[in-house]
C-alpha cells in the first residue's frame, strides 16, 4: 500500500470586489503521489452540467435534486463542495436548510451574489452573470493589464507571413487559454476565439501566442459585459445552426456552431471544429444539426423531468436549404449514405413531432458568432443578441 502524506494549503477568500471576506486553511492528502491504476482506479466529483438530503435526484443530470409538493418547487445543485438552492417557497427553502444544517457542516451565505468566479447581478427583473474579477485576474496573470483595448477577439483577416517559430513557454500558454475556457460560462461571445486556441494547446507558435493577446485585448475593452436572463412568458425551445464549410486552413474542416433559447433566454451554445471532412455545404450543415439537436434533446429531457416543458416543438432554424429539406425528404438520403446516421437521427425526432426544421437567411442566424471571424459591427449586432449585455460594477 503507497502510504501518502498531508500538507496544509491556505488560501484568500476575496469577495466581488476585491475585498478580502475571510482566510481559509485546508488539510490535503498529496494525491499526486499515488499513480492511477496502481493506487486508485477511479475519481469523483459532483459536478453540475454548466448548462443546469434526497428530495429526488435527477436522472439528467446527477448533480441536480429537486423537491415538488404542490405548488411549491425546490432545486438544489452540486458542484463539488458548494451548493445552490433555488426555490418558489422561502418557507419550504428554509426549512430544507435547517435540516440540511442538522445533518451537514454548512454555512448560510444567503443570497448568491458571488459563486465559483460568476458575480450575480440583478438588474431590475433581470440577472446578469458577470466574470468580472475573474477577467481582471486573468489579465493581470497575463501581464496584459494595461493593454490597448479591440473590438473583436478575432481578426477578420489573416496573417500574411504566418510564424511557425515555437513559442518559447508553452505552458503559460495552456493556463491562460485554459482560464479563458471558464471564462466562456457567461461570455458566450468567446465562444469561437476560445474552440481556435484550443487547438494549437499541444505545440503552440509565437503566431498563436499573438491570437491569445488579441482574445485578451477584447477581454480589456469589455470587463464590464455579463450574460443577461430576464423573465419570458414563452417557454418554447429555439435553436440556431450554422456551420463554416471547410473554414480550417490547415484541414479544411469545418466549425459548426450553435445557440439555444428556452423562451428569449440563451441557455446553451457550443462552438467547435468537426472531427472529419465535409464534402459539401449541405453536409457540413446537417452535421451541425445534429450537434445542436442531441442537445436539445438533453435539455427537453430536463424540462419534462421538472414538469417545465411546455410540450410545444421545438424549432431549429437552418441558413442552408439543402440541409432544411435533407431533415423532411428521404429522397436525398441516397446521395448522402455516409451521413446515414446522422440522418436517421434527425429524421426519426423530425418525423415523429418533437423538432421543427426551418430555413433562416444568413443575414438573421445568430449562431453565425460561433462559426468564423466576423467584422466589428456585425458582431456587435449578434453579441447584443445573445443578451450579453453592459452592467455597472458593484461598488
Amino acid at each position: 500500500m503507497n502510504i501518502i502524506g498531508c500538507k496544509w494549503v491556505f488560501r484568500t477568500k476575496r469577495k466581488s470586489d476585491g475585498t478580502v471576506e475571510r482566510y481559509k486553511a485546508r488539510l490535503v492528502a498529496k494525491g499526486f503521489n499515488q499513480v492511477a491504476g496502481e493506487d486508485f482506479f477511479d475519481t469523483f466529483s459532483p459536478v453540475v452540467k454548466p448548462t443546469t438530503v434526497r428530495f429526488k435526484s435527477s436522472k439528467t443530470d446527477v448533480s441536480l435534486f429537486y423537491y415538488t409538493a404542490g405548488d411549491s418547487r425546490v432545486f438544489l445543485l452540486v458542484y463539488v463542495d458548494n451548493i445552490i438552492m433555488m426555490g418558489n417557497d422561502a418557507v419550504l427553502v428554509a426549512s430544507l436548510l435547517q435540516r440540511l444544517a442538522s445533518a451537514f457542516k454548512i454555512r448560510d451565505l444567503g443570497t448568491p451574489h458571488f459563486f465559483l468566479g460568476i458575480e450575480t447581478i440583478a438588474d431590475g427583473d433581470c440577472i446578469i452573470l458577470s466574470q468580472r474579477r475573474y477577467m481582471t485576474d486573468l489579465l493581470g496573470r497575463a501581464g496584459m493589464v494595461d493593454c490597448k483595448p479591440l473590438a473583436t477577439p478575432v481578426a477578420v483577416t489573416k496573417s500574411v507571413i504566418p510564424s511557425d517559430e515555437p513559442f518559447e513557454n508553452p505552458t503559460h500558454y495552456r493556463r491562460v487559454v485554459g482560464a479563458l475556457q471558464y471564462l466562456t460560462i457567461t461570455r458566450p461571445d468567446l465562444a469561437y476565439s476560445v474552440n481556435r486556441l484550443y487547438q494549437f494547446m499541444h505545440s503552440p507558435t509565437t503566431e498563436h501566442w499573438g491570437l491569445v493577446k488579441r482574445v485578451l485585448r477584447y477581454i480589456k475593452g469589455t470587463l464590464s459585459l455579463g450574460l443577461r436572463f430576464s423573465p419570458s412568458f414563452s417557454t418554447r425551445i429555439q435553436a440556431y445552426s450554422d456551420s463554416d464549410w471547410a473554414g480550417c486552413p490547415i484541414d479544411r474542416k469545418n466549425t459548426s456552431g450553435f445557440a439555444v433559447y428556452l423562451g428569449s433566454n440563451l441557455i446553451s451554445w457550443l462552438s467547435k471544429k468537426q472531427r472529419t471532412v465535409a464534402r459539401s455545404s449541405t453536409e457540413a450543415e446537417y452535421k451541425a444539426l445534429a450537434d445542436v439537436l442531441a442537445e436539445i434533446t438533453w435539455v427537453v429531457s430536463l424540462l419534462q423531468e421538472l414538469g417545465l416543458h411546455s410540450g410545444e416543438p421545438a424549432s431549429l432554424w437552418c441558413d442552408n436549404l439543402g440541409a432544411t429539406y435533407l431533415c423532411a425528404n428521404p429522397v436525398f438520403h441516397a446521395r448522402t449514405k455516409h451521413v446515414e446516421i446522422d440522418y436517421h437521427f434527425l429524421q426519426d425526432k423530425v418525423a415523429s413531432g418533437d423538432f421543427v426544421v426551418n430555413y433562416i437567411s444568413t443575414t438573421d442566424q445568430l449562431a453565425d458568432i460561433f462559426t468564423k471571424p466576423l467584422p466589428a459591427p456585425r458582431f456587435a449586432t449578434l453579441r447584443d443578441k445573445l443578451n450579453v449585455v453592459l452592467h455597472q460594477p458593484c461598488s
